[in-house]
């Protein structure tokens, strides 16, 4: 069952600021319309298709025998869930399967819910769930364009929100497609929605602060970038729009990130070669080198359009790669259809030390759309026991049996990650 998730933005305030305010306020799948409402916070080729804890109270007690003592309770410890999805690419074949879904639900010209509706349970379930958002936003009513430069569908969006996604990476090789209108287009979507967003930026102040959430009093930052543009150019007058894939300044974030006040920061990363399982040795390296800085408490990554392992890197865990969330890629490479959603637990003390204490993978499919019958993405574990799906139940298990072998490459199992729903 889903439960209603408290997350807000954090300002990016400073511990001198932080400290200031304190002082001041003298503190120490259907479709179907969203039952509940919540707060919410604020990478090659594609072919085809509770309560803050800094406010924790004193307790004197009279004593007649010498000074009033003062005693503060120890703060509790938490533990939080975090869901992650791979590559949202919407080809043009995914914007028809919404228009066809859209007749159907009444909702506009094109209805993206039902694509995500089967993995709402899962996203809702989380405290916090990311998604990646791959190409930029079109204006509402178009032009949109496909592979190879990408122009997609704003309805996508409201589709993200109403799924249980508190917030996306924007950042990918597809970034600049539609230039830097594109960007800004997109991020002021995001924020009409309610959705935050890590990765591409608008203005040069935000490239310098990492998003920085509060999630059931869990201070959690997203720092995000990618190894490239396809060979168009960073805008002249904003090159710092699209952050790419530089371990100085990944490393920099993620230190302040840690000075605003950070408990968790987690480093997304449009990476890999693409249709290869395996990770590149441009992915180790970088993996290599940012799972030594102690600031980062997990990598993850997508890109390559294929499930990629899991493993630890010195102590830290790097999820190499997510495959496609939802795609519709005209190519004969297996594994394209498949996903990944991984479900990280994070246990300890705020403002102490909180870290992995487990690490679950849930196996995706996407089905196809064959111009009768719209595009789903199933959560496989979980799709095998409807019977609605019996008729595609082989695929679903082929898919399962990918997904456990990909996971496992680097010996994910024996680290214990499991298979969850």
């Amino acid at each position: 069952m889903s439960r209603r998730r408290r997350i807000l933005r954090l300002a990016g305030l400073g511990t001198a600021a932080l400290l200031a305010t304190a002082a001041c306020s003298g503190a120490g799948g259907d479709g179907s319309p969203d039952p509940g409402s919540r707060t919410t916070p604020q990478t090659g080729s594609e072919s085809g298709p509770t309560t803050p804890h800094s406010s924790v109270p004193t307790h004197s007690a009279p004593s007649s025998s010498g000074p009033t003592t003062t005693s503060t309770p120890p703060v509790p410890p938490v533990s939080i869930t975090i869901v992650m999805n791979g590559d949202l690419l919407l080809h043009d074949t995914l914007w028809e399967s919404a228009h066809l879904d859209a007749q159907r639900t009444g909702r506009g010209a094109m209805d993206f819910r039902p694509l995500l509706g089967d993995l709402r349970p899962l996203v809702r379930s989380a405290d916090l769930a990311i998604c990646h958002l791959e190409t930029p936003l079109a204006p509402p009513g178009g032009p949109y364009s496909s592979y190879p430069v990408f122009s997609v569908p704003p309805e996508i969006v409201p589709a993200i929100k109403w799924a249980g996604y508190d917030a996306c990476t924007t950042v990918s090789n597809h970034s600049l497609d539609a230039g830097f209108d594109g960007i800004v287009r997109t991020l002021r979507d995001f924020d009409r929605a309610g959705l935050e967003h890590a990765g591409t930026v608008t203005t040069k102040r935000s490239s310098r602060r990492p998003l920085l959430l509060d999630v059931q009093g869990v201070k959690v930052a997203l720092v995000a970038a990618t190894y490239g543009t396809n060979g168009i150019p960073l805008p002249a007058d904003e090159p710092w729009s699209v952050p790419i894939i530089d371990v100085n300044k990944i490393e920099a974030m993620a230190h302040r990130a840690r000075e605003e006040g950070a408990d968790i920061v987690l480093v997304g990363l449009h990476w890999g070669d693409e249709y290869v399982h395996e990770p590149s040795s441009y992915q180790v390296d970088i993996a290599e080198q940012l799972s030594r800085d102690k600031d980062i408490s997990l990598i993850y990554g997508e890109h390559a359009h294929v499930v990629q392992p899991i493993t630890k890197v010195n102590g830290t865990w790097v999820v190499y790669g997510l495959g496609n969330a939802a795609a519709a890629q005209s190519t004969d490479v297996e594994g394209v259809y498949d996903g990944l959603a991984v479900r990280v637990t994070f246990s300890g003390v705020p403002r102490g030390r909180i870290t992995v204490s487990g690490l679950e993978y849930v196996p995706t499919m996407i089905t196809q759309f064959d111009g009768a019958h719209p595009a789903r993405v199933l959560d496989v574990p979980r799709a095998l026991h409807e019977p609605r799906y019996a008729s595609i139940r082989p695929q679903m298990l082929a898919t399962q049996a990918r997904v456990r072998a990909d996971v496992n490459l680097l010996g994910a199992l024996e680290h214990g990650v499991t298979e969850g729903e």
